[in-house]
């Protein structure tokens, strides 16, 4: 079983470079925790950012290494350089249903 997360974050206008520049950073911090990145996406006209992590396992046992994840110091040092750019944030769980 997979489970996975959908991330829409609202940038701040004209905000959208500098988060571009950074993201790279926190792929490899997630990669470590088991997370698979499936998507990214970015639509720079509404300074909207999307992307989807997938963690094998249920949404439980998501959650659970979520919150180990985001209390890692690794976590930690990729936030150190964060833009603080993003105005708003759509996170849940979805299933594919095509």
């Amino acid at each position: 079983m997979e489970t996975v997360q959908l991330r829409r974050y609202q940038l701040e206008p004209g905000r959208t470079a500098d988060f571009l520049a950074w993201f790279p950073t926190l792929r490899p911090v997630r990669e470590q925790y088991g997370f698979r990145l499936l998507f990214a996406l970015t639509d720079a006209e509404h300074d909207t950012f999307t992307w989807a992590v997938a963690h094998d396992g249920d949404e439980t046992a998501f959650r659970q290494v979520e919150a180990t994840y985001q209390a890692s110091p690794e976590r930690a040092r990729a936030f150190e350089t964060f833009p603080a750019c993003v105005a708003a944030t759509e996170i849940g769980f979805v299933t594919d249903v095509a």
